[in-house]
C-alpha cells in the first residue's frame, strides 16, 4: 500500500481513537484521526522517509512481528490490517507489560510472550502470515528470520528485518556485516530494497525481501 503524508509527516489512521502508544503527535483531518508515525520511534517510518515507496502490508493480512517491544511500530501496523492481525512477539517481561496495555484495545493486536528464536513455541497460536517484520537485536537475527519464514510465512510472502550490523559483529565494518547476512538471505528471500537508516538509526539496514517458493 502506499503511505499516507499529511503536511509532509508519516501518518496512519488511528484504530483506537484518541490512543497515544509512545507520546506521538495526533492530526485531526474531516474528522478522521491520524497518527503521526516517528522515524526516530520506528524503524520502518524511517525506511519509508529514506525511499520505500511502498509497504506490502494490506488491510486483510496477517503479520508476523518478531521483537514487537513495546509496540510502537506493532501499532502503526495495527493501524493498516484493519481487517487482519499482528501476532506480537516479545521476550522481555518487563517490556511485555507495556506491550499488553497496548495491545488491550487493539483488538487486532495479538501480544505473546515468547522466544522469536523458539518458532515451534507458537505454532498454536500463529497461523500462516502474508509478512514477517523482524526488529530484534541478537547476533543470528538473520537467522531467526529465516526459520520463522519456514514456519509461517506463505511462498510469495514478504518479510521486512532492520539489520543491526553491532549487534552482530562489532569488530567489522557495518557494511561487511550487511553483505555477509544479505548473502545469508538470498539463499530463502529475493532481495527488493536495501536502505540505510541514517540519520535516523546508525549502523542499520533496512530489508524488504519476497520468500522464494
Amino acid at each position: 500500500m502506499k503511505m499516507l503524508f499529511i503536511d509532509g509527516k508519516l501518518v496512519t489512521k488511528n484504530l483506537v481513537k484518541g490512543q497515544r502508544v509512545y507520546g506521538e503527535k495526533i492530526i485531526e483531518k474531516n474528522g478522521v484521526e491520524y497518527r503521526v508515525w516517528n522515524p526516530y520511534r520506528s524503524k520502518l517510518a524511517a525506511a519509508i522517509y529514506k525511499g520505500l515507496k511502498e509497504i506490502p502490508i494490506e488491510k486483510n493480512h496477517r503479520v508476523l512481528y518478531l521483537g514487537a517491544a513495546s509496540g510502537t511500530t506493532a501499532s502503526h501496523i495495527s493501524d493498516i490490517v484493519v481487517e487482519g492481525v499482528v501476532y506480537c512477539i516479545e521476550f522481555s517481561p518487563r517490556v511485555f507489560k507495556d506491550l499488553l496495555s497496548v495491545c488491550e484495545p487493539r483488538k487486532n493486536m495479538i501480544p505473546l510472550l515468547r522466544d522469536a528464536g523458539k518458532p515451534w513455541e507458537y505454532l498454536d497460536v500463529v497461523e500462516e502470515c502474508d509478512i514477517i517484520y523482524e526488529d530484534i537485536a541478537q547476533p543470528n537475527q538473520v537467522e531467526i528470520l529465516i526459520e520463522n519464514s519456514k514456519f509461517f510465512l506463505k511462498d510469495g510472502g514478504y518479510a521486512m528485518i532492520a539489520i543491526k550490523a553491532r549487534s552482530i559483529d562489532a569488530t567489522r565494518s557495518p557494511s561487511e556485516v550487511f553483505e555477509r547476512e544479505i548473502k545469508k538471505m538470498e539463499k530463502h528471500f529475493e532481495i527488493i530494497k536495501k536502505i540505510r537508516l541514517e540519520p535516523y538509526e546508525k549502523d542499520h539496514l533496512f530489508i524488504l525481501a519476497k520468500k522464494l517458493s
